[in-house]
Parts: structure tokens; sequence; C-alpha cells
């Protein structure tokens, strides 16, 4: 079953938004990734929060739309792409050699997001 994205939604969830960047980011993730787009629109007590346990099952890189948390370990080195991150997890993810990079600097870089499993 595919999820429809509606556009019309996501611009009246930005209108609470008081975070600049995070509108930003939404108004352009909203042509190149829509699903990354309406997740951020969502109010952030509904943003998920993924443990790095969770994250050590999927392979490959991965995108969370949310925060990253520190319970369990990482056994290989990743990329982990997420709005923000606890400082634990930050040390967890260091240790395990892999790395960390927020929403906003990697939309820069690669608009469309590709190439990560996105988790929710």
């Amino acid at each position: 079953m595919e999820v429809k994205i509606n556009k019309t939604k996501i611009e009246k969830r930005m209108r609470g938004k008081m975070d600049g960047e995070l509108v930003n980011t939404i108004v352009r993730l909203k042509k190149t990734n829509p699903v990354v787009a309406k997740e951020l629109a969502r109010p952030k007590r509904r943003w998920p929060a993924v443990n790095l346990k969770d994250i050590d099952m999927i392979e490959g890189d991965v995108l969370v739309a949310g925060k990253i948390l520190s319970a369990g370990d990482l056994s290989g080195a990743k990329k982990i792409v997420a709005w923000s991150a606890s400082e634990k997890a930050l040390g967890k993810i260091k240790n395990a050699k892999g790395t960390f990079v927020s929403i906003v600097d990697e939309v820069k870089k690669n608009p469309e997001l590709n190439g990560f499993d996105i988790l929710r």
C-alpha cells in the first residue's frame, strides 16, 4: 500500500513551526522527498525517537526524521542522518566509526536524500 502525500497538509502544518531552519528544510524537501517533508511537518512530540539497537538491525545508511537515542550499540560503521541525537548516542556512533549528519547538512549535499533507509 502506497502512502499518499498531501502537500497542502504539509503547508498547513508548517505555519505553526517557529524554527526557521526547520521550515526551510521542509520547503526544500517538499518537492524532492515529500515523505521526509511530511515526517518533519508533524508536531515534534510525534517525531520518532529511534534507538541505536534499532538502527543496528538495518543494513546500510539510515535516515530518521526525528531523534537518535543511545539505547544499544552499533556493530559497524554507518552513516546516520537525523534531525538530532543525544550526546551519548553521538559518542557511541563515534566509537563504532560511524558518522552522524544532521538533515539540514545532508539536504545541502544530497537534495533528494537518496540512498537511505527511512526509519519511522
